[in-house]
């Protein structure tokens, strides 16, 4: 925990830089060891989880829970709407039904990677890296933060995953627009678990899609991505709004 702590008492930013790079590199080598093994996920779930472990055991050694956002929400559900468009939000995957994309043991190596993905990227882009910017400007920190939790999906394109383009920009879109709402859900509610509740969830419904019926009934994948991004990205955003007008955030609330 030293070395930890050294490097973030030395700079926040280069902390949260430093987490966002270890994170895609093990991500990305554990993917690709799971794919030469033949089971998708299995490496990096314990990977993921890991990880999740250490930076969770370091912000407990820090004392930094309250800075992070990680107490339990101070803002009663019914005024979050009873964080009703996340619930939307992350179950949009299985809206025209559930099938099983994988065995068994890929199923469940990809929901506890998943497990891991929204708890470490939370923790980075909505704890990290948006307190490092924040010291600075507020503003920025938003901005900064979701646009770039967004773009971090790029790295689909090279990684083993086989990802195409049409689906890496969707993904991107998507995720910018979730970006934004889970910094105002956090900021309003004074927690990030909602965030993180919903980040895990929407991930590992990804492996029960029926991608079949979203060909069925919009002919073609890059239609179905158009559909499912729009529609997710306009839910995102409009929260957004009513939470930018209705509430003040927690901390200033108090």
């Amino acid at each position: 925990m030293k070395t930890l702590d050294k490097l973030y008492e030395k700079s926040h930013m280069t902390f949260a830089i430093a987490w966002i790079v270890a994170y895609v590199l093990a991500a990305s080598v554990a993917d690709g060891i799971s794919q030469d093994l033949g089971v998708i996920k299995l490496i990096t779930a314990p990977v993921l989880i890991a990880m999740s472990v250490l930076l969770w055991a370091w912000v407990r050694h820090a004392q930094l829970e309250g800075l992070f956002f990680m107490g339990a929400p101070t803002v009663p559900a019914a005024r979050l709407l009873f964080y009703l468009p996340l619930a939307i939000v992350a179950t949009k995957k299985i809206w025209l039904g559930m099938t099983a994309n994988g065995t068994a043991l890929e199923c469940a190596c990809w929901v506890v990677s998943m497990v891991g993905v929204g708890f470490l990227e939370e923790i980075i882009f909505r704890g990290l890296l948006f307190r490092a910017i924040d010291e600075d400007s507020r503003v920025q920190a938003i901005v900064i933060s979701s646009i770039t939790f967004g773009l971090g999906h790029i790295v689909n394109l090279f990684n083993t995953s086989g990802q195409g383009l049409v689906l890496t920009l969707g993904q991107i879109v998507f995720a910018v627009g979730v970006g934004f709402m889970m910094v105002e859900v956090m900021l309003k509610s004074g927690s990030i678990w909602p965030c993180i509740i919903f980040h895990m969830v929407n991930n590992a419904l990804t492996i029960f899609e029926d991608e079949a019926a979203g060909l069925a009934l919009f002919g073609t994948a890059e239609m179905s991505v158009v559909v499912a991004v729009g529609t997710g990205a306009l839910i995102s955003l409009a929260y957004v709004a009513y939470l930018a007008k209705a509430l003040p955030d927690a901390e200033q609330a108090r």
